[in-house]
């Protein structure tokens, strides 16, 4: 018997997925991003589903990258952040990784080391994001430098991040679209824009590469929105399971504080998860899970391994029933409007105590 809770990620999602981007971007490559253990889909398991399908995988951290180069992952892997140390970059050479060149410490160390052989940058240009990246004043001068460094292999690559694509009827995106191609509209190099919501809401910024994250997963990187308003699919499933049930009466508490008070006599159901588990401890009561097909709310505060629900007073649920706690059925952007986060939060949160399966 599989254990409770669960995650199912669901390889043919998955594909269909990538698939769907591929028809959303006809003409780019995909760099499918797997960091944050594929946004909590399971890294190693995700990129062999779509290694030699996807073009490539975006990952926040050299440690990830080298995890699928050891767990035989062939396709091209770029760096998001970049490498953080100068003995980092032999490593770089071994395992054939991209990496993004973001802050001028990363330039010294490029110019200051011995390797092997060139290492293939993309260079990040901050076009609104003020996070990463160099500046329109600062860039021809990088540039350049990275084109007279022997360990750059040429061409230099060319990168930026969206701050507002996520919010359909902001004109930012335009304006750091516009930003970045005037700076690079005569130089060689592959461009890569669009995020997921570039790629789903902003057409003209899909270029050479686009780079799917939450969207790969078969979510909605936009408020109010869903993945299968796209032709997505939801990858996972969170499920447990009912492990009681009792009457409980009008006017009782239930849970720590005791701030919810039943407004009538009713059935409620324990469920065998909580924040312990990654489930988040600020959801509000009436957050809603999905049983025996319906909707029913949690009610009380979500404690480390349990949380509880309003069955309703004619309920005929029993233990042992199966709860989803986001999934095709209830999608994980409804559950994370109800908590106020955000899709990402909920599903790369969920902690070890949760087993993956991918069928």
């Amino acid at each position: 018997m599989k254990p409770f809770p669960r995650a199912e990620i669901s390889v043919s999602a998955l594909q269909h997925n990538l698939a769907q981007l591929k028809l959303v971007a006809p003409t780019s490559r995909i760099m499918a991003v797997v960091k944050a253990n594929a946004y909590g889909h399971g890294l190693l398991p995700v990129a062999r589903t779509l290694d030699g399908v996807a073009d490539g995988f975006g990952l926040a951290r050299l440690e990830e990258a080298l995890k699928l180069r050891h767990g035989l992952i062939t396709s091209k892997l770029l760096l998001l952040e970049g490498f953080f140390r100068a003995e980092d970059l032999p490593l770089l050479v071994l395992h054939d990784i991209d990496t993004v060149v973001h802050h001028e410490s990363q330039l010294e160390m490029l110019e200051q080391a011995q390797l092997a052989k060139p290492v293939t940058v993309w260079l990040k240009i901050d076009s609104g994001m003020h996070r990463l990246g160099f500046t329109a004043a600062q860039f021809e001068a990088v540039y350049q430098r990275l084109l007279a460094c022997q360990n750059v292999a040429k061409p230099v690559h060319l990168i930026t991040h969206f701050a507002c694509a996520d919010e359909p009827d902001n004109p930012f995106t335009l304006a750091q679209y516009d930003q970045f191609c005037e700076l690079t509209q005569a130089l060689d190099g592959d461009r890569s824009l669009a995020n997921s919501a570039g790629a789903l809401y902003w057409p003209q910024t899909q270029r050479d590469w686009i780079r799917p994250g939450i969207a790969m997963y078969g979510v909605s990187p936009v408020t109010g929105d869903v993945g299968s308003n796209h032709g997505l699919v939801a990858a996972m499933e969170l499920k447990s399971r009912l492990i009681a049930i009792r009457d409980h009466k009008a006017g009782d508490s239930v849970g720590y504080g005791a701030y919810w008070r039943a407004p009538q006599d009713t059935r409620l159901g324990v469920v065998a998860i909580g924040y312990g588990d990654g489930y988040p401890r600020n959801a509000p009561s009436g957050t809603p899970v999905w049983i025996n097909g319906r909707r029913v709310p949690i009610v009380g505060r979500v404690s480390m391994d349990m949380l509880t629900v309003d069955l309703g007073p004619a309920s005929s649920d029993n233990v042992g029933d199966d709860v989803l706690l986001w999934g095709q059925a209830l999608p994980v952007e409804e559950v994370a409007e109800h908590i106020g986060t955000i899709a990402y939060e909920l599903v790369t949160k969920l902690t070890p105590r949760v087993s993956l399966f991918f069928e």
